[in-house]
């Protein structure tokens, strides 16, 4: 079926839905959006993936996996979370300290 590009969705239930029941749905799946979410939104076509080799520990991987498939694209998420986090920082204005003589 997918092979064949076909879906299994019901496009006419999809379409049939009010956007309260579509946002109910979300958030019983996925949970609700953290606040700020939409400053998170980057427009345009992300670079490519490239493979790497990555040492974590036992225990942070376990939880990752334990979420379901696409651990790794989660772990990526973080990642840039965490570096786009870091590179707002970098550009915020630096508070003036008195010098000392």
């Amino acid at each position: 079926m997918l092979e064949r590009g076909e879906s299994r969705t019901d496009w006419a239930r999809v379409k049939a839905m009010t956007q309260e029941e579509v946002e109910r749905l979300a958030d019983e799946e996925d949970g609700p959006l953290p606040e700020g979410w939409e400053k998170t939104i980057v427009l345009g076509i992300p670079e490519p993936k490239k493979g790497v080799h990555i040492r974590l520990d036992q225990a942070v991987l376990r939880w990752f996996k334990a979420q379901g498939p696409g651990y790794q694209t989660r772990i990526n998420a973080v990642l840039r979370a965490f570096v786009q986090s870091k590179q707002q920082g970098e550009r915020a204005p630096r508070p003036k300290t008195a010098r000392r003589a």
